[in-house]
């Protein structure tokens, strides 16, 4: 039976997009629209505005006007959090259409957008974590240090207009991780999604305005990175960039802020390794390495463990329990409680990981399953089936480039200190996970690994915990206080308390 996503889309009332700027929904100035396909087959699900750079001017405009003149920036304590409390409950009402608004973006599993990590529910307890972050986050007194009555503070204050860009494969999450820190320390928003998926951040910006936000303070501009995300960023009343997505437009970003020192958090991608040593319950290890790269995202995940640094006592051992999570998979119609992993976003994309896939092979590494494009009911979407490589080079450019894929590089290793070289061996920097059961050798080498957050024997995403990447993994960090203060500017100020000091 062919796949067909009309149906789903019809069920779910889906209407064409518009842009919000200055709390009004309107078209693009030009007419231009984007029609999005969706990737397990191809289908026109709808379309919405590519926003012009006058437009996106014009949602910039509104933004800083919205800073420097309306109500968010200066609001309570209770305001806010009142406001933020509320768009939390209603993502978790909305839980279900926001699923089904996610799968008819990308074509993730309903059932997969339940897990933690990739739910609704993990963007409302981000914004309910940074809810509790405004009336703590506060400035310090100081003594004189020259002696003296003095009074010595500081003030946190809003960094002013967010250019807020988000990726398509995780938007719940990041549309939180950027917007939840941002607006609770009281800054606008002007929000880019990816072109890939738009209507489900488009409902989530809905939400926000029946939670009560002010206009203007959150405006959204849709549409690809040229012209839309080129005139957003490179716009000089942007007082900071925060971006998730490829290495390539993060050091674009970095080279449009550099004329205005626009402040800038990224997270860039990585490389991220599983050590998986003897002492390790290697069931488990194989099992979360491979699903990572395969269940529900089929790999295009930032911090999948996509090169496995399995110990040879026990690496036969690995990729056999491998075989058997690729072989589980299922897929097709995303709204399917029995599909568990996605198509791959775009054709540019499925091209991109069958030539890695090839890579693989010319440079020497073993392929012990998959690695094709799967067919027959599935010919007209973007499936491949999970790849499985042992006798893996470090240096071999599957175990090195970010593939964004179900790709598995399976390396050997002797020794701790090897594993531990092997696993520092990249560009990248973002996350890596540690199977063993050993508790001391399990912080030892936590403790020597060069990346941003780290998983033994497991990985969970939390609301309040840095997340964020060593090297050109990114900049700054994502979750918990230090992403609060990234929205905020420290100000001094000093005075004396006495005329004889004046």
């Amino acid at each position: 039976m062919t796949l067909s996503m009309l149906g789903h889309r019809d069920d779910v009332g889906l209407k064409d997009g518009l842009l919000l700027i200055g709390g009004q929904w309107r078209a693009s100035g030009d007419g231009a629209t984007w029609t999005h396909k969706h990737p397990a087959t191809h289908e026109e699900i709808g379309s919405f505005p590519i926003a012009t750079a006058e437009d996106v001017d014009a949602a910039v405009q509104a933004a800083r006007q919205a800073f420097d003149e309306g109500p968010w920036p200066r609001a309570t304590v209770s305001a806010r959090v009142r406001v933020l409390h509320k768009f939390s409950a209603l993502l978790r009402e909305h839980n279900d259409d926001l699923l089904s608004r996610l799968a008819l973006d990308n074509g993730v599993p309903k059932t997969f957008g339940n897990i933690y990590a990739a739910s609704v529910g993990v963007a409302a307890d981000v914004f309910d974590h940074h809810a509790g972050w405004i009336d703590k986050a506060g400035g310090e007194t100081f003594p004189g240090y020259q002696g003296g009555d003095k009074l010595a503070v500081t003030f946190r204050e809003p960094i002013g207009v967010v250019a807020a860009i988000l990726p398509w494969n995780a938007p719940f999450l990041l549309f939180a991780q950027k917007l939840g820190p941002a607006l609770a320390a009281g800054c606008t928003v002007v929000l880019k999604p990816s072109e890939y998926a738009s209507f489900s951040v488009l409902r989530m910006v809905e939400l926000l305005e029946e939670a009560g936000l002010p206009e203007g303070v959150v405006n959204v501009v849709t549409g690809p990175g040229d012209p839309t995300g080129e005139a957003l960023i490179t716009h000089p009343l942007v007082d900071k960039i925060s971006f998730t997505g490829s290495r390539a437009v993060g050091k674009r970003i970095v080279e449009a802020s550099a004329g205005t020192l626009k402040r800038v958090s990224m997270e860039l991608g990585g490389k991220s390794p599983a050590i998986v040593f003897p002492e390790a319950e290697v069931a488990l290890a194989a099992a979360t390495a491979m699903g990572m790269v395969t269940m529900g995202l089929s790999g295009q995940a930032c911090i999948a463990q996509s090169r496995a640094l399995v110990h040879r006592d026990v690496y036969d051992e690995f990729i056999t329990v491998a075989q058997g999570v690729a072989g589980y998979m299922s897929y097709g119609d995303p709204f399917e409680p029995s599909v568990l992993a996605s198509p791959l976003i775009n054709e540019r994309q499925l091209g991109r990981v069958l030539g890695y896939i090839q890579k693989g092979l010319e440079e020497g590494a073993r392929l012990v399953q998959g690695g094709n494009r799967l067919d027959g009911d599935y010919s007209n979407g973007n499936f491949v089936a999970p790849a499985i490589f042992a006798d893996v080079d470090n240096k071999m450019t599957i175990a090195q480039e970010e593939i964004f894929g179900p790709v598995l590089a399976v390396v050997p290793f002797s020794d701790e200190d090897e594993a531990i070289r092997l696993a520092n061996d990249t560009e990248y920097g973002l996350g890596a996970g540690v199977y063993t059961k050993d508790v001391r050798q399990a912080f030892r080498v936590a403790k020597r690994l060069r990346a941003g957050s780290i998983g033994i024997n497991g990985f969970q995403v939390e609301p309040h915990l840095p997340f964020g990447g060593y090297r050109q993994s990114g900049i700054g960090r994502e979750g918990g206080r230090s992403a609060y203060e990234a929205y905020t500017e420290l100000k001094s100020v000093m005075m004396p308390l006495t005329e004889e000091m004046m």
